[in-house]
């Protein structure tokens, strides 16, 4: 079993005006004149997890992590009602990392993440394919509407006592439609105890079916604070009822614009939330991408995912810093 690398702490970080009234987070760490990767965090909303540092080898990685508009460190924060999310789309999600890259006078970079941050990184890297030297990512998704139908409904069928209530905690005339728009709406109501219900109520969802997977737990995504927790349902929300802003299938339609990307899929079989389905249909139109499978391993995980992450980083690692700083 390969462990993780010891903690550290950045060099340096700040915040970088991207336009429109934010700001967003970053941080570096490890070597200065080493080998750039982003580390792209899921959610959509959630912030960058810190400990993602730990899976790069620091003498060899000059790793950089951000917070997506909204959320996390970035300002303003999505939990005040008051901020208006009409600037935060993927397109402009793109923008702030290309704004990143040439803040830090990077020339290329590896991207790592999963979740909600593998759509993102297709969607930047057939934007920007010459930024991108390698890829990895562990937990494939491309925010297809029927992905996001079947997390926020197909999957009831495995569990329909928590999705019921999930369901019905909509007002009645709303269940029987788009159940993500209708949450949206609530999410952003003036009055705060429906937007706090809402944001429990869509939490206690995704808890149910994470803690139903191999290897899961309860309160895996409630166990957030107040405003953690409400600005990633309600960036969750207003990303997944308007499909990302992706045309259907447009990042698997455009695949062909990875092409000489060399790329490590990981993907849990176990994985309830986002079907396997997803990343074998995109590692058969990316001929550079490889696909693992890992056995044991839900959405959230398992060691066998960790050590098959932290093996294709060092791997890329090994082969040189094509795109150190300039």
């Amino acid at each position: 079993m390969t462990e993780p690398f010891p903690p550290i702490e950045p060099y340096a970080h700040g915040l970088l005006d991207v336009g429109d009234g934010n700001r967003i987070y970053w941080e570096t760490s490890g070597n200065p004149d080493g080998k750039a990767a982003l580390c792209v965090h899921g959610g959509p909303g959630s912030g960058g997890g810190r400990g993602s540092r730990a899976m790069f080898d620091p003498e060899v990685y000059r790793i950089v992590l951000f917070d997506q508009r909204g959320c996390g460190e970035s300002l303003p924060h999505a939990s005040d009602p008051a901020v208006s999310l009409d600037h935060n789309t993927t397109d402009h999600l793109i923008a702030d990392m290309e704004r990143l890259r040439e803040h830090l006078g990077v020339e290329r970079w590896l991207l790592y993440g999963g979740s909600w941050g593998s759509t993102l990184i297709l969607a930047y890297a057939e934007r920007h394919p010459e930024r991108v030297s390698e890829i990895v990512i562990a937990g494939v998704t491309m925010t297809r509407p029927e992905e996001t139908d079947w997390l926020y409904r197909g999957v009831g069928r495995l569990l329909p006592g928590a999705w019921e209530a999930f369901r019905d905690a909509l007002p009645e005339s709303d269940r029987s439609g788009n159940i993500v728009a209708a949450y949206n709406r609530l999410l952003n109501s003036p009055d705060e105890a429906v937007r706090v219900k809402a944001a429990r109520d869509w939490c206690a969802w995704e808890d149910a079916v994470i803690a139903h997977e191999a290897l899961g737990h309860p309160g895996y995504y409630s166990d957030k604070p107040d405003d953690g927790l409400m600005a990633f349902v309600r960036i969750c929300a207003h990303y997944f009822a308007n499909d990302a802003w992706l045309e259907d299938g447009q990042l698997l339609r455009d695949a062909h614009r990875l092409a000489g990307i060399p790329a490590v899929l990981i993907h849990g079989r176990l994985d309830l939330g986002s079907p396997l389905k997803t990343a074998w249909e995109l590692s058969k139109a990316w001929p550079d991408a490889e696909l693992k499978v890992i056995d044991d391993s839900g959405h959230t995980g398992s060691p066998a995912m960790r050590d098959a992450v932290l093996e294709a980083i060092a791997r890329f690692g090994a082969n040189g810093r094509s795109n150190k700083s300039r």
